[in-house]
C-alpha cells in the first residue's frame, strides 16, 4: 500500500490533540485517534461521578467560552466532552480526525546529519522526516503516512495501566474474586458496574484521585458492605491527593466549598487575585532571574514556609485528616509546586464516618491469597473485588512507538522529559510533545503552547540553538527539583506566568499584564468578580497560599 504524504501529523484526539489541530488547521493536519471518539481521558478514563476540579470559566479555550460560564458548579465529564465536541465542530476540526486509527510504529526517514546538528532546523523542510504506521479497527494491515512534522498528544494518562509486580504464585491468578484496573472499570456501563459492586467486599489500592472517587462510588453502590481504601505507600508511587500517595507520602486536598461573599469582600478577593498573579510568583525562583531576585527568594523562604503552615492548619482543622491518619508529612508548599491539589468527592468523609469506607495506610508490600489480599505484616483483608487504582505508564506509551535512538532521548536520567517551552525536545528533530507538563490549568497550558507551535511552524520566529534550548530546559528542571520532591511531575505552577510571558515574547507578543500594569488587570478582575459573586473556595486553595505570601510581601 502506497505511503500517503502530508505536512503535519498529530497523534491523539484529546484536549491537546484537538487544540493542536485547531491551531495548525492551515496546514490541514492528519489527526490519528485510536478510538471512535475525541476526548482522551475524559472519554475513556472517567467514572460516572467524575467532575472537573475547577469551575468551567477556568477551563475553557481562549476563543470559545462556555455557554454558561458564570455557572460556578464543576462540570461533569460529559459536559467537558460536549464542550470539546462543540469547540471541534465550531472550528471545523473534526474533518482532520481519523477515528479508530491507532499509531503502532514511527520510523525516522530524515537526514542523519540534521538529527545531530547544533541548530534545530526547519520544522517543515519540504521532505518527509517521519513515517507513521497506523492500524485501523477494520483491518490488520498497517497503512503508512509520511510527515514533515509530527505532534505527539497521547498524554501521560490512560491506555497503559501501571500494574504492581507480585511474588511468584501470589498474583491475581490465585485470587478467586475479580481483579481489575480503573481503566477497565471505566469501560463498564452503569448496569455492569452496579452488578460488579452490589453487595461485594471491595478493596481499592489507591493512587491519584481516581481511588478516592471510586471509593465513594463503590460505597454508594454496594448496599452498605464495607469498602477498603488502601493508601498504599511505595517508592514508585506518583499520586496527587490526601489519601493518595507518592514516595511514601500523602498529599493535601480539599472539599468542594463555596464561599458566599458580599460584594465588598469580593472586591478584596479581586485585589488579592491580581496580587497573586502578578506578585506572588516573585517570591518563587524562576529561570533566568538575576542575583537580586535570587537573593530575595532566599530571604523570603521562611515566609513561604510560614504561609504553608497556615494552609496546613486550615486543612487539618477543616478535614478529619488526623482522625483517619491522612495528614501528609511534607509541607503544603510542595504540593502547590507540584500541581498536586485535588478536590474530594462530596461524600467521602461522610461515607467514612458512616463506616462504609475503611482507610488503611500501608507502606508494606502486599499480594493476593485466594480469599483477598495479604500484607507483609501477615494481616489479611477478605475481598470479592480488588480494584487497582495504580495509575498509568505514560512514558511506556511513547517508548512503544518512538524508534531508537530517539527512544533513549525521551527522558533524562532524572525521569523528566527535556521539553523546551514544554513542547520541543531539542534532541529529537521535527517532533513536538503537547500535554506533558502540568500547571494550575492544563487546558490553558496546552492551548498557548499550540499557539506558539503554530507560529513556529509558520516561521514567524526561530528556535534557539540546541545547546541553548537544553540549557533553558535544565534550568527549569533544576527549579522544579529544588522546589518539591515531586519534581518528576514536570509542574510549572510556581513560575507558570513567567513561562507564559516568555512564550508570548518569543511569538512577538507583549504580555497583557506587563503592558497594561496592575491597574487595568485589577479593573478587569474586579468586573469579573462583581459579575460572579460565588466562587468555590476549594479551587482557590493553591491561590490562598500565594495570596497570603503577597500580603506579607506588599
Amino acid at each position: 500500500m502506497a505511503v500517503q504524504s502530508k505536512k503535519i501529523g498529530i497523534i491523539g484526539g484529546g484536549i491537546s490533540g484537538i487544540a493542536a489541530a485547531k491551531q495548525l488547521s492551515k496546514f490541514e493536519p492528519v489527526v490519528f485517534e485510536a478510538t471512535d471518539s475525541i476526548g482522551g481521558v475524559w472519554k475513556h478514563c472517567s467514572y460516572r461521578s467524575t467532575k472537573l476540579q475547577t469551575p468551567r470559566c477556568d477551563y475553557e479555550f481562549s476563543d470559545f467560552p462556555w455557554t454558561q460560564r458564570d455557572n460556578t458548579s464543576f462540570p461533569s465529564y460529559q459536559e467537558i466532552l460536549d464542550y470539546l465536541y462543540s469547540y471541534a465542530t465550531y472550528f471545523d476540526v473534526l474533518k482532520f480526525v481519523k477515528f479508530n486509527s491507532k499509531v503502532v510504529e514511527i520510523r525516522y526517514v530524515g537526514d542523519s546529519e540534521s538529527s545531530a546538528g547544533a541548530e534545530y532546523g526547519s520544522l517543515l523542510p519540504g521532505r518527509p522526516v517521519w513515517e507513521v504506521g497506523v492500524q485501523t479497527t477494520q483491518s490488520e494491515t498497517i497503512q503508512w503516512y509520511a510527515f514533515e512534522f509530527v505532534v505527539i498528544c497521547t498524554g501521560k494518562y490512560g491506555d497503559i495501566p501501571a500494574i504492581p509486580k507480585f511474588p511468584q504464585n501470589r498474583g491475581p491468578e490465585i485470587f478467586k474474586g475479580k481483579v481489575l484496573h480503573t481503566i477497565d472499570y471505566c469501560k463498564l456501563n452503569e448496569e455492569e458496574s452496579t452488578q460488579l459492586l452490589k453487595g461485594k467486599k471491595v478493596v481499592i489500592f489507591g493512587y491519584k484521585k481516581s481511588a478516592i472517587d471510586l471509593a465513594v462510588e463503590c460505597a454508594e453502590a454496594n448496599q452498605g458492605v464495607l469498602v477498603f481504601l488502601i493508601a498504599w505507600l511505595t517508592d514508585q508511587s506518583t499520586f496527587p491527593f490526601l489519601v493518595e500517595t507518592r514516595g511514601r507520602t500523602l498529599h493535601y486536598g480539599c472539599e468542594d466549598l463555596t464561599l458566599d461573599r458580599p460584594t465588598l469582600l469580593g472586591l478584596g478577593f479581586a485585589v488579592l487575585h491580581v496580587l497573586f498573579h502578578q506578585g506572588s510568583q516573585y517570591l518563587h525562583e524562576r529561570p533566568n532571574q538575576g542575583f537580586l531576585r535570587t537573593l530575595l527568594c532566599h530571604m523570603l523562604s521562611p515566609m513561604r514556609s510560614a504561609v504553608s503552615k497556615i494552609i496546613e492548619s486550615y486543612l487539618t482543622w477543616k478535614l478529619p485528616l488526623e482522625k483517619y491518619g491522612l495528614r501528609p508529612d511534607h509541607p503544603f508548599e510542595e504540593d502547590y509546586a507540584s500541581c498536586q491539589m485535588a478536590i474530594l468527592p462530596e461524600n467521602f468523609f461522610s461515607e467514612a464516618d458512616k463506616g462504609k469506607i475503611a482507610i488503611k495506610r500501608s507502606t508494606s508490600k502486599w499480594w493476593f491469597w485466594e480469599g483477598g489480599v495479604q500484607f507483609e505484616d501477615g494481616s489479611r483483608l477478605d475481598a470479592d473485588v480488588v480494584v487497582l487504582a495504580t495509575g498509568f505508564d505514560g512514558k511506556q506509551k511513547l517508548k512503544a512507538i518512538i524508534p531508537d535512538p530517539f527512544r533513549s532521548l525521551l527522558e533524562f536520567p532524572s525521569g523528566m522529559m527535556p521539553l523546551y517551552r514544554g513542547t520541543i525536545n531539542p534532541l529529537i528533530p521535527n517532533m513536538a510533545f503537547v500535554g506533558y507538563i502540568e500547571s494550575v490549568s492544563n487546558l490553558h497550558t496546552a492551548e498557548i503552547r499550540c499557539k506558539w507551535l503554530s507560529r513556529l511552524v509558520d516561521n514567524q520566529f526561530r528556535l534557539p540553538s540546541v545547546d541553548k534550548m537544553l540549557e533553558q530546559t535544565m534550568k527549569e528542571m533544576e527549579i522544579m527539583r529544588k522546589t518539591t520532591r515531586f519534581y518528576k511531575r514536570s509542574c510549572i505552577s510556581t513560575f507558570s506566568i513567567n513561562h507564559s510571558d516568555e512564550i508570548c515574547e518569543e511569538m512577538g507578543w507583549t504580555s497583557w499584564g506587563r503592558r497594561t500594569g496592575l491597574l487595568k488587570l485589577l479593573a478587569l478582575t474586579i468586573a469579573k468578580t462583581m459579575k460572579r459573586k460565588n466562587k468555590p473556595l476549594s479551587v482557590q486553595l493553591h491561590q490562598l497560599y500565594a495570596y497570603i505570601l503577597t500580603i506579607f510581601f506588599v
